[in-house]
């Protein structure tokens, strides 16, 4: 997309944003700041998402806002010790949480053992059951060969994942136009109703048109909604209220 009605760009995206903060250095008193950012004179985001030990402070300080607590698990690794995975989650549901964001074991698929990243998400699904979405993030920056991630998808959505992600944010080659194809197209060959969420790395309006113009090429024109789509970002919210109150855009830091 080259050019694109900026305003009109900031209106879709601010409702499909999961406010995130996963920093080494995240605070009880910074998740409550990230829920009061949540809500704005626009509306309010899709969700905040933070680490597990902080879902019961944004419980408490959401209340009936409307805005969804999303949280990570397995993050952000990806590692293999699948009771721990599910005890993480169990307790972050215990604790409030509407969204569960789970880390594939993307090593173990690569190295050729797809069965068991495949129990792994099934395992953490039979928790969520009727109780939250289940993200499945793949880390497509670290998996890297289009087939792969293609095929990474497919194995996350017969597994029953709620919406198929990106990436975490922690590695260096994080959401990419071209894996967002990838997963979009993974999701609307399912044959099922998923998500597809779009992670690290998306800081401005003009980045976020990009994804957008996407979903609306291989999904269809309004398929994109917070039930279907998501940005995780830190800064993109702020360029998104600057551009809907036609100021100047405000500075972007890293995700």
């Amino acid at each position: 997309m080259t050019t694109f009605d900026a305003k009109a760009v900031a209106a879709r995206a601010l409702p499909l944003i999961d406010l995130t903060d996963l920093g080494e250095s995240a605070t009880a008193e910074g998740a409550r700041e990230l829920c009061a950012r949540a809500t704005t004179p626009h509306g309010h985001v899709a969700a905040v998402c933070l680490w597990p030990q902080f879902v019961a402070v944004a419980r408490e300080a959401l209340g009936a806002s409307g805005v969804k607590i999303a949280t990570v698990v397995n993050f952000p690794g990806g590692g293999e010790d699948t009771a721990s995975v599910e005890i993480e989650t169990a307790q972050a549901i215990a604790d409030g949480a509407d969204e569960i964001d789970l880390v594939m074991p993307w090593r173990a698929f690569l190295a050729g053992r797809p069965g068991f990243a495949e129990s792994q998400i099934v395992r953490v699904r039979r928790l969520v059951e009727g109780r939250a979405l289940l993200k499945v993030i793949l880390e497509t920056g670290e998996i890297a060969d289009p087939v792969k991630i293609r095929a990474a998808a497919d194995l996350a959505l017969a597994a029953h994942a709620d919406f198929v992600k990106t990436s975490t944010g922690k590695v260096t080659v994080n959401a990419t136009p071209e894996a967002a194809a990838i997963l979009l197209e993974a999701v609307r060959d399912s044959g099922r109703p998923a998500g597809f969420k779009a992670a690290g790395g998306i800081r401005s309006v003009a980045e976020a048109a990009i994804y957008l113009d996407l979903a609306d090429r291989i999904m269809g024109p309004g398929w994109a909604s917070p039930t279907t789509f998501r940005f995780g970002a830190s800064s993109l919210l702020g360029d998104v209220l600057a551009t809907l109150d036609g100021a100047a855009p405000a500075a972007t830091s890293g995700y």
